[in-house]
């Protein structure tokens, strides 16, 4: 079976061209580059980066680990490990990267048999179904089709006493941290739009939040995730003296989305004032609540507030 190592290192693909085959952008391809030494780019005399077939197979090798749950430095580590051994992998296809190859199983049932791993406290088939969803899924699908919907299923059976407080709380400590790994493994992108993201005061539950932060940060925004229970004062201080161009916070009750009003009204007397952005399941199951609350409802799922964000700061 061919490795990567059996492919062309002629060089022949810009970067832009890099970008559009294997969905990196291409400041996350320069810092792996420079982070890692995995690739092996040809300067031409005009100093542009020309990549071979087997750089594109690298890429798209480390593009699979890290949405799959490996942390880039793991990746990039293991990749150098087998590079000396000889044992490179064989290189995956272009359908199977970005969600592209068609899948037997829809989102779905991927979520109905993650729920299943979670409240049985089975990491194995936990971290087993969602590589298998990795490999036939976009990030925003596994976000938005997968794993939301299992965690909403999860804190529904917790609040119908169907399942335990240990068992809702591995499941969200285990999302998270697959989420954490993703958005880390995202570079911060200096001069792109700043945005933060957290939660309204007393809202404990901040995987939505990160979510969106992985989204954004992935789609090339600087993303400051705030995380859950963010005091009111403590949002406008950071507003004040890091002037993010919008603040997204998140609320799953009626009384957490009050609280909202204050603090839009805060940051209003800031010079210049962020863009003020809100969602959450409180604004999900009441939507009457959305015209109550100043400032732009983002959306019902991680996508749609990816998509009004983007429009906002376009």
């Amino acid at each position: 079976m061919a490795s990567i190592a059996d492919l062309s290192t002629e060089p022949k693909f810009t970067i832009k061209s890099v970008c559009a085959q294997t969905g990196i952008r291409a400041v996350t391809l320069r810092a792996w580059e420079r982070r890692y030494n995995l690739l092996e780019p040809h300067r031409t005399n005009g100093n542009y980066r020309l990549y071979s077939d087997r750089d594109v197979a690298v890429l798209r090798w480390l593009k699979r680990q890290v949405e799959s749950g490996v942390s880039i430095s793991r990746a990039a580590a293991t990749l150098l490990e087998m590079r000396r051994a000889g044992t490179l992998p064989e290189p995956p296809l272009a359908s199977e990267i970005g969600g592209a190859r068609k899948a037997a199983t829809p989102p779905a049932q991927f979520a109905s048999r993650l729920y299943q791993a979670m409240i049985k406290l089975d990491e194995d088939s936990a971290a087993s179904i969602l590589n298998e969803a990795h490999a036939v899924f976009d990030l925003t699908t596994i976000c938005v089709e997968v794993l939301a919907p299992c965690m909403a299923e999860i804190g529904d059976a917790w609040h119908r006493q169907e399942i335990s407080v240990v068992a809702e709380h591995f499941a969200t400590s285990y999302v998270r941290g697959r989420l954490m790994t993703l958005l880390q493994s995202y570079p911060t992108r200096r001069g792109a739009p700043r945005i933060a993201v957290g939660c309204a005061p007393n809202e404990r539950h901040d995987v939505g939040g990160l979510m969106v932060s992985v989204l954004l940060r992935r789609d090339g925004f600087r993303v400051d995730f705030l995380g859950a229970d963010v005091p009111i004062d403590d949002v406008v201080i950071y507003a004040r003296t890091e002037k993010p161009a919008m603040i997204c916070i998140s609320a799953a009750t009626p009384e957490a989305a009050r609280d909202l009003k204050r603090l839009h009204q805060m940051l209003s007397y800031l010079k210049p004032a962020p863009r003020f952005g809100f969602g959450g399941r409180a604004f999900n199951i009441n939507p009457a609540l959305r015209t109550s609350i100043p400032g732009t409802f983002l959306g019902e799922s991680a996508a749609e507030a990816c998509t009004t964000i983007r429009q906002l700061l376009a």
